[in-house]
């Protein structure tokens, strides 16, 4: 028989912590050359035990050894298999420089390439048999550390039976490290490797699959309509959560802990395991932001990806740290990257829509105009990523520092404690909405109609961004900026749609008068009050509490005086023929008229 010497790794001094040193020449205990040699004695005894185990569990030469499971049978048997292939390859590394051609040696290469085969057989069959348990969510649920990593959890795992709740997948783990260390360092790296990757892998790209990932093309996905791209990217959205947390950490888990004893054989098993899968799963942002429209309306969808990159960075960073996967994580920040950029340029797209709004028809009864409402309701969403959008704007260029009028803006923007950028834009977006604003104001007839206009969108402002994250952006002493302009609209409003009416009654509500000028002033107020009352009761104040505010104004200004006034003077016109025509309001008339204000109906 042609011989066939152990593989060099074995024979590394790196390889094994054996050493020649811990057997003395046989020439101190005073052997003779014909004698064996110590080594042979040694060899000789490691034969005795080794040899009946392993040709026991031999496949080639056993039926019953080639149908069942070494550590599924009997695990105690299992490590003490692993034990005696271990002390034959010690054996053998110190034969082998005493005597490379001892037909000892020979015999054990033999038994060595036997046990090889048993332990690729147990390889694969605990991974086979045990993907329930070793699946990518079992696993990273549990440390990268193991609690049979010591001798002593050894020799208790082997000394007492397995409960029944004990952790099927901690057992599994345990077992393939051990094969994994023993044939690693019997020289047969690749087979234990090859193994490995080609089940690991399968289950790998099983999860991708299971996720929905597919490797789409940059025309495939330059063809979708958004309705079908947003629904890739919602799925792209929960997967990456699993993939990240579940799928690649459970995988990277187990590859370090099996393959512990050898960092380049940890390495080897997870790139390619992981590699494909992971470049498909963070290329798709990337593919969607090269072949998408960019538009407003996308933005949204853009910054969930975006959120979905950067908040799994950490664990992206750790799991993927071997060399060799350095692409995957330069793959993720590119993707970051061209999503940061496509917010930004919908960012200015968003604003420069608004500026372009082009619409001269006035709001019906003066009350809040849909771009308003459109921008606010987008501003108010977009404050929900302030966190995000914090990190995007971070490098941007601020608006020039006279473009914000601080008659409109309460934070500070001062050299030395300079308003972060996210706070800028998001100011420069509203000052652009009011600037429109002011514009569609000025399309109203009466002047007192555009000063309401205004106070209602301030005030629509105001609450959209008190109660949503926005107040946190923009501040409170912006909300109060805001607030004082409300009420300098709203006195504008009043002044100019009610004066004419406050001052239709005499300042002096008691002073006595002739009946005349009593007749005159109740005619004169009559016909303005109720003029007034028409035309404003086509207002429209969607919010309560500035309705409530502006009718109670005018009450204070009119109701009283009318109220002393028809009170002291009604009885002189008691006696005209056309009383009815002179007095056409009673006092609590004129408060009802006031209260039905505001509700777009005459």
């Amino acid at each position: 028989m042609p011989r066939k010497w152990i593989r060099n790794p074995c024979f590394s001094t790196k390889s094994s912590s054996f050493s020649t040193s811990l057997f003395p020449s046989p020439s101190r205990f005073g052997l003779s050359p014909s004698r064996p040699s110590f080594s042979e004695s040694v060899m000789d005894k490691t034969l005795e035990m080794a040899e009946p185990m392993i040709m026991k569990w031999n496949p080639e030469s056993n039926t019953l050894a080639n149908v069942t499971s070494l550590f599924h049978e009997n695990r105690k048997e299992a490590w003490d298999f692993i034990k005696y292939v271990n002390n034959l390859h010690k054996s053998m590394h110190f034969s082998v420089t005493e005597n490379s051609n001892s037909e000892q040696l020979v015999r054990c290469q033999m038994l060595m390439q036997i046990a090889m085969k048993r332990l690729e057989k147990e390889f694969y069959q605990i991974l086979s048999m045990n993907r329930a348990h070793l699946d990518p969510e079992s696993v990273s649920t549990r440390s990268s550390t193991s609690d049979y990593d010591d001798e002593e959890d050894n020799d208790k795992i082997v000394n007492e039976s397995l409960s029944e709740v004990e952790d099927a997948s901690s057992i599994a783990m345990a077992d393939l490290k051990l094969i994994a260390e023993c044939m690693i360092s019997s020289g047969y790296a690749k087979e234990c490797l090859k193994i490995y990757k080609i089940i690991r892998k399968s289950i790998v790209d099983e999860g991708i699959y299971r996720l929905g990932l597919e490797k789409f093309s940059a025309s495939h996905i330059h063809k979708m309509n958004w309705d079908v791209l947003e629904l890739r990217i919602k799925n792209w959205l929960n997967a990456v959560k699993v993939a990240v947390k579940t799928l690649f950490n459970g995988e990277r888990i187990l590859c370090d802990h099996v393959f512990a004893s050898s960092d380049s054989s940890r390495e080897s098993c997870f790139s390619e395991i992981s590699k494909e899968g992971a470049m498909i799963l963070f290329r798709f942002p990337e593919n969607v932001i090269k072949n998408s429209k960019k538009s407003p309306d996308k933005l949204f969808r853009v910054l969930d990806m975006y959120t979905g990159i950067s908040d799994h960075w950490p664990e992206i960073d750790s799991i993927f740290s071997f060399d060799s996967t350095a692409s995957v994580k330069s793959q993720a920040l590119t993707s970051l990257v061209r999503l940061g950029e496509y917010v930004r340029t919908a960012l200015n797209e968003f604003e420069s829509t608004t500026q372009k709004y082009s619409s001269k028809s006035p709001v019906a009864g003066a009350g809040i105009h849909h771009l308003t409402i459109d921008v606010m309701n987008y501003m108010s969403i977009l404050a929900d990523y302030s966190n995000i959008l914090s990190d995007i704007l971070a490098d941007t260029t601020p608006p020039e520092k006279h473009s914000l009028p601080a008659s409109l803006f309460g934070f500070s923007d001062a050299e030395e404690s300079p308003a972060p950028a996210i706070t800028l834009k998001f100011a420069w977006f509203i000052l652009v909405l009011l600037c429109k604003l002011n514009g569609k104001a000025e399309h109203y007839k009466d002047i007192s109609f555009s000063y309401l206009f205004l106070a209602n969108n301030l005030q629509y402002i105001v609450v959209r961004t008190s109660t949503s994250n926005l107040k946190y952006l923009l501040g409170y002493e912006w909300l109060s900026k805001l607030d004082s302009k409300i009420e300098l609209f709203s006195s504008n409003y009043e002044r100019l749609g009610w004066s004419h009416v406050i001052n239709s009654l005499p300042k002096n509500p008691t002073l006595r008068i002739s009946p005349e000028q009593v007749k005159e002033v109740f005619i004169n107020f009559n016909s303005l009050f109720d003029q007034a009352c028409r035309k404003h009761s086509l207002c429209i104040v969607a919010d309560s509490k500035l309705s409530d505010d502006i009718k109670a104004s005018i009450k204070r200004k009119i109701a009283p005086a009318y109220r002393e006034f028809y009170n002291v003077h009604s009885t002189t016109m008691r006696n005209n023929r056309n009383l009815r025509y002179v007095i056409k309001f009673a006092p609590e008339d004129v408060e009802h008229r006031l209260s039905d204000l505001f509700f777009g109906t005459v």
